[in-house]
C-alpha cells in the first residue's frame, strides 16, 4: 500500500514550531478548562473537543494559505482593508460586549463571535506591505511617499483603540517596524510615533469628558496603569493568582493536568494560559514556549531576507513581528512585567478567530518561503 503524503512546502522549521505549539495548546486547554466544563455540566473533554475542531480548521486555513502564491495577497489586501473599516465601525456601534469589552461581532445563524480586530490586523499588514512596496521610489519624501502611508495606519488603529488598547498599540508598533524595514526615514517614523502619542492623549481627553457610562474602557486602562506605576500590581487578583501558579511550577512543574490555580485564575485558558503551562511544565516548559516564538521570529526574518521581492520581504517580517510581539506581551503580562491586558498567546490560547487569523498569517509566511525555495531550485 502506498503511503499517503501531504504536500507540505515552505519553511519546515515553522511547521515544526506550529506542531509543538499545537500540542502545548491542546494539553493546556484540556487541563485549564476541566473545572469550567464540570461547572457547566459538560464532560471534562468538552472544551478540548471544541478547541481541537477550531484548531484543525485553523490548520486547514494555514495549509490553504500556504498554497496561494504570495503576490496574490497584494491584490487581496485592497479589498481586505475596505472590509476591515466598516467591520470595526460595526463593532464600535453594534458589537457584542464580552467580559466588559466590546470587541466582537456575532455572526448570525452559526452564533459565533468574531473579533474584528484580528481581521483588521492582517488586512493592515498586507495593505501596508503592498503600499510601501509601491512607494519605494518616493518613500523618503514626506508628502509624496510617507504621508499617504499614515492614513490607513491611523484610521485602523483609532477604530481598534476604544475597545482594545493593547491590540491597537501592537498594530501601531508593527506598522512602524514595517516602515523602518521599508526604508522610510527615521525622523518620519519618529514623527509618526509622536503623532500617535498626541492622538492617544486627545482621545483619552475627549473620552474623559463623556458621561461615565460612555467612557468605554478608559477607567479600566487608568486603574491598571496607575497600579503598575505605583508598584501595586500584586494587588491585581489575576496577577496574584498567576504568580502563585508560576511559583508552584518550579523547574519541572506539577506535571500535566495537575494545575491547582486553574480553579482560581480568571481566564486560565486564554489570557493567562502561560501561567498554567509554567505551573504544569515548570520553568523548562516556559522557556521552551519562549524559544519557540523566538525561533518563529528568526525564521520570519530569514524568509524576509531570502525573499526575491520587496512585498514578500515586508509581509514576512510584518506578520512575524506582529505575532511574536503579541506573544511577548502576553508572557510579560503573565509574569507581571506589564499591566494586565487582554492579549491571547498566539496558537496556544483557546479561541476562534484569533487562532484562525494567526494560522492564515503563518500560512502566508509559508507561502513566501515556498515560492522562494521554488525560485532557488529553478535557478540551480
Amino acid at each position: 500500500m502506498k503511503s499517503i503524503r501531504i504536500p507540505i512546502q515552505g519553511d519546515r522549521v515553522i511547521w515544526v514550531v506550529v506542531v509543538i505549539l499545537s500540542l502545548f495548546s491542546l494539553l493546556a486547554v484540556y487541563s485549564s478548562t476541566r473545572t469550567l466544563a464540570f461547572s457547566q455540566g459538560e464532560g471534562g473533554a468538552y472544551y478540548l473537543i471544541r478547541h481541537l475542531g477550531i484548531f484543525l480548521f485553523g490548520l486547514a486555513l494555514m495549509y490553504i494559505a500556504h498554497l496561494v502564491r504570495y503576490p496574490n495577497y497584494a491584490g487581496l489586501s485592497r479589498f481586505a482593508i475596505l472590509i476591515a473599516i466598516p467591520l470595526l465601525l460595526l463593532t464600535i456601534f453594534k458589537g457584542a460586549s464580552i467580559n466588559e469589552a466590546k470587541r466582537w461581532v456575532i455572526i448570525p445563524v452559526i452564533n459565533l463571535s468574531f473579533q474584528t480586530s484580528d481581521f483588521a490586523k492582517l488586512a493592515l499588514t498586507m495593505f501596508l506591505a503592498r503600499s510601501i512596496t509601491l512607494s519605494q521610489d518616493r518613500i523618503h519624501s514626506w508628502r509624496g511617499g510617507f504621508l499617504p502611508l499614515l492614513v490607513p495606519i491611523i484610521v485602523i488603529c483609532l477604530l481598534i483603540l476604544p475597545a482594545n488598547f493593547s491590540t491597537a498599540a501592537i498594530l501601531f508598533a508593527s506598522s512602524m517596524v514595517l516602515l523602518y524595514v521599508g526604508r522610510a526615514r527615521t525622523r518620519h517614523i519618529m514623527l509618526l510615533a509622536a503623532i500617535g502619542a498626541v492622538m492617544l492623549i486627545l482621545f483619552v481627553g475627549f473620552v474623559s469628558l463623556l458621561p461615565e457610562d460612555r467612557q468605554m474602557r478608559l477607567g479600566t486602562w487608568s486603574e491598571r496603569i496607575n497600579r503598575y506605576s505605583a508598584g501595586e500590581m500584586d494587588e491585581v487578583y489575576q496577577l496574584r493568582q498567576s504568580k502563585i501558579a508560576i511559583a508552584s511550577g518550579g523547574v519541572v512543574g506539577q506535571m500535566p493536568g495537575n494545575s491547582i490555580q486553574r480553579n482560581y485564575l480568571p481566564n486560565p485558558f486564554s489570557d493567562f494560559i502561560y501561567a498554567i503551562i509554567i505551573e504544569e511544565y515548570g520553568l523548562i516548559g516556559g522557556v521552551i514556549i519562549l524559544l519557540l516564538y523566538l525561533i518563529l521570529l528568526y525564521r520570519s526574518i530569514r524568509i524576509s531576507v531570502r525573499s526575491p521581492g520587496t512585498f514578500g520581504a515586508l509581509l514576512a517580517v510584518g506578520l512575524g513581528f506582529s505575532l511574536v510581539f503579541q506573544a511577548m506581551i502576553n508572557m510579560a503580562v503573565t509574569t507581571g512585567l506589564l499591566p494586565v491586558t487582554g492579549q491571547p498567546l498566539p496558537l496556544v490560547s483557546m479561541g476562534g478567530t484569533s487562532i484562525w487569523f494567526t494560522s492564515i498569517s503563518i500560512g502566508i509566511m509559508l507561502s513566501i518561503s515556498r515560492e522562494t525555495e521554488q525560485i532557488q531550485d529553478e535557478a540551480q
